[in-house]
């Protein structure tokens, strides 16, 4: 793949086997011989590398090219500490949508065809969030201190589970049914649920902007929705 400009105030990139242009957001094939077609977005964790580190010890770390690991410290804090929230969309963004300022940090949901909002300062004070999303119950874990989030059906042998944390920092969860403990991975480590995992879901970050653009039926936990 390779950057081929921007389309809607979102990057497009284009492959090189086919040359089709693939908008970022959607993950959609927006031309070219794949055209409406749709990538598969693959399992992953944002994370702090201390949080990383401690789930993968042994873990290998891509060599930066040179002059960029002097760029990188510059960058990581740029992107936490986002935009102003009174900048405006992009000029280019087609659909606006003012339930929240533009450049809201958010993670965004997709379970059964519906999706949802997590506004990132909500999950800061929240932290375990119980949800029903698609017709499916759904455990959201934000873990403030290495800013990680994570995302599961709340079921587990077929039982619906609520969630509640277990100390300050969300690390661990307690399931109000059984009183089992679990990680915020997802893996349960005592009680009579020991041994088993909850089926995870992917967790996408992004701008408001960006998340309503190409969710246009998007709901946002703790915002009545008016429309």
């Amino acid at each position: 793949m390779e950057n081929a400009g921007v389309v809607g105030g979102n990057e497009v990139f284009k492959d090189v086997e086919t040359g089709s242009r693939w908008q970022q957001s959607s993950l959609e094939a927006i031309s070219g011989p794949m055209r409406g077609e749709h990538l598969k977005l693959y399992p992953f964790l944002l994370t702090s590398w201390e949080e990383w580190r401690r789930l993968h010890p042994d873990t290998l770390v891509l060599k930066p090219l040179p002059g960029y690991a002097e760029r990188i410290p510059a960058k990581n804090a740029q992107l936490r500490a986002g935009f102003s929230l009174d900048k405006s969309a992009p000029a280019d963004v087609v659909r606006r949508d003012d339930r929240l300022k533009a450049y809201t940090k958010i993670i965004g949901l997709t379970v059964g065809g519906a999706s949802r909002a997590f506004p990132l300062d909500a999950l800061d004070r929240v932290r375990v969030i119980n949800e029903e999303i698609g017709g499916e119950p759904i455990l959201i874990v934000h873990q403030p201190k290495s800013d990680t989030t994570t995302a599961f059906v709340a079921r587990a042998k077929g039982k619906r589970l609520n969630f509640e944390a277990a100390n300050a920092g969300a690390t661990e969860l307690v399931d109000r049914e059984t009183r089992s403990r679990w990680n915020a991975y997802g893996a349960c480590t005592a009680g009579t649920l020991k041994g088993t995992r909850l089926e995870g879901l992917i967790m996408e970050p992004e701008y408001w902007f960006a998340w309503s653009e190409f969710h246009p039926t998007t709901t946002i936990y703790g915002v009545r929705d008016e429309r």
